[in-house]
């Protein structure tokens, strides 16, 4: 079994940066891949950005592109989402997700899901 633990959340003005931390703890595989999706209230939950955990592949929102990144840290299992020049169409709970398939930007593809931290950005 596979447990996320996100964090890194927070209230942030418009224009300002927050990154997000997820750690992977449990049953990791080398062939897991890592991702960040997002739920505003009222909206459907939103695919973000996620990578192979071995690197070489990476996707983004066209709505992050250029803004957000991803990155991951192997030795500590934790994979971070760096958020600048933050929206606040940016505001939602942010989801980190992990799964044993392919490299993939739909959420029916992730198997494990964390609980979740809000980031929200004033006007």
């Amino acid at each position: 079994q596979v447990q996320l633990v996100e964090s890194g959340g927070g209230l942030v003005q418009a224009g300002g940066s927050l990154s997000l931390s997820c750690t992977a703890s449990g049953d990791i595989f080398s062939w897991y891949s890592m991702g960040w999706f997002r739920q505003a209230p009222g909206k459907k939950r939103e695919f973000v950005s996620v990578m192979a955990w071995f690197g070489g592949i990476t996707y983004y929102a066209d709505s992050v592109k250029g803004r957000f990144t991803i990155s991951r840290d192997i030795a500590k299992n934790t994979v971070y989402l760096r958020s600048n020049s933050l929206e606040p169409d940016d505001t939602a709970n942010y989801y980190c997700a992990a799964t044993r398939q392919r490299v993939g930007t739909t959420d029916d593809l992730f198997e494990y899901w964390g609980q979740g931290t809000q980031v929200t950005v004033s006007s």
